[in-house]
C-alpha cells in the first residue's frame, strides 16, 4: 500500500517531497519538490524553477498547466523557500553548478512517470536551468519556458566592462562572503502581495519585501553563468522567452511598478535570448511585470495566450 501523501503548505491537492542532497560547508542540504497532479493520468509534466529571493506559490500557473494535461512540479532549490534551514545562508551558493544535483534529483523523480517534460523557470532560475539543460541534455525534454530570465547584469555599462568583471571575479574568489552594497526599495514585492498593493498571498519570510543580502561569491557565480550563456548554449528543445516590453526603475509605488519589469533590463533579455540554442521564440508582453505570470489580470491573460500558442505549435503540435 502506498503511503499517505504529505500535503504542501498550499494545501491539497499539492503534495511535497523533500530531496536529500547530502551536505555542503554549512551542513545538511535539501531541495523540495511540490506536485499538483493533472485531472487525468498523463505522461506529460512540467518542472518549474523559481528565481532569487523567491519560491513556488504560483497556484494559477500550476492550474493552467494541469488544464492542458500536464502534471505540475515545482522545485524549491537548496536554501530557498521550503528548503531553507536555520543553519543556512539564504539563497547562497558560490557556483550555479551547485544547483545541478537539485535539478538532477527533481528530474529523476519526475521522469519516473513521464516521457515528455517541459521545464520552466523565472529570473535567476532562468539562467541556471538552461545551463543545466545544456550540460545534462535530459531525455524526454519537450520544451523550455523562461519567464524574464536573468541573462546579464543590469545597471550602468561600466559594471559589465572587462575590468569590472575581473575585479568582481577576484573579490568573489578571495572574499566570497563580502556583502555587495545595494538599495532595494521593496516596491516590486509590495506590488504583488495582498497585504500591500497586490493580489497574491505568499510567505514574506521566504520572499522578503526587501529581498535577501547579496554576497560577492554568489554574484561571481551568476556572472560566470552569464559568461557561459553569452558564449552560446545548445539547449536541446524549443525555448520560449517571455518578458515585459519595458523596464523601469521606480523607487516609490505607482502605476509604473505594476506595468514594467522593475527588476531586470528587458533589452538584455531579448539581446541574449538567441544564445540559448537553435530554436528560440522571444515574446515581449506589453504591461507585464518582472514575473510575467504575476502581472495584472488582463496582462497575464495575454501571457497565457502566448504560452498556449507556443505550446500548441512547438510542443504539443
Amino acid at each position: 500500500m502506498a503511503p499517505d501523501p504529505t500535503y504542501d503548505v498550499l494545501g491539497a491537492p499539492y503534495t511535497v517531497e523533500t530531496l536529500d542532497l547530502g551536505e555542503d560547508a554549512e551542513g545538511p542540504v535539501h531541495a523540495t519538490l511540490v506536485h499538483r497532479p493533472a485531472p487525468e493520468p498523463t505522461e506529460r509534466a512540467v518542472l518549474h524553477v523559481h528565481g532569487f529571493a523567491d519560491y513556488f506559490f504560483h497556484t494559477e500557473y500550476a492550474e493552467w498547466w494541469n488544464a492542458r494535461g500536464h502534471d505540475f512540479y515545482a522545485l524549491d532549490l537548496r536554501k530557498y523557500g521550503r528548503s531553507l534551514r536555520e543553519h543556512q545562508t539564504p539563497n547562497y551558493v558560490e557556483d550555479l553548478r551547485e544547483y545541478f544535483p537539485d535539478l538532477d534529483a527533481a528530474w529523476g523523480r519526475v521522469a519516473v512517470d513521464h516521457t515528455r517534460i517541459v521545464t520552466t523557470a523565472h529570473s535567476t532560475g532562468g539562467l541556471t536551468l538552461p545551463l543545466w539543460l545544456h550540460d545534462r541534455r535530459p531525455a524526454g525534454l519537450a520544451g523550455v519556458v523562461l519567464n524574464s530570465p536573468w541573462f546579464d547584469l543590469q545597471g550602468s555599462a561600466w559594471l559589465r566592462n572587462p575590468a569590472a568583471r575581473l575585479a568582481l571575479d577576484r573579490m568573489g574568489a578571495r572574499q566570497p562572503r563580502r556583502l555587495i552594497p545595494r538599495k532595494v526599495s521593496g516596491v516590486y514585492t509590495q506590488s504583488l502581495h495582498r497585504d500591500h498593493h497586490g493580489e497574491f498571498d505568499f510567505n514574506l519570510d521566504w520572499k522578503p519585501v526587501e529581498s535577501y543580502p547579496v554576497y560577492a561569491g554568489w554574484l561571481r557565480a551568476v556572472r560566470r553563468g552569464h559568461a557561459e550563456l553569452h558564449r552560446g548554449l545548445d539547449v536541446p528543445a524549443p525555448c520560449l522567452v517571455l518578458s515585459s516590453t519595458t523596464s523601469a526603475w521606480p523607487t516609490t509605488m505607482g502605476e509604473a511598478v505594476h506595468s514594467n519589469d522593475v527588476v531586470l533590463d528587458v533589452e538584455q533579455i531579448r539581446r541574449w535570448a538567441s544564445s540559448l540554442g537553435r530554436h528560440v521564440t522571444s515574446i515581449a508582453v506589453d504591461g507585464a511585470r518582472h514575473d510575467v505570470v504575476l502581472s495584472l489580470p488582463d496582462v497575464r491573460a495575454r501571457v497565457y495566450d502566448e504560452m498556449d500558442r507556443w505550446l500548441s505549435t512547438y510542443v504539443d503540435g
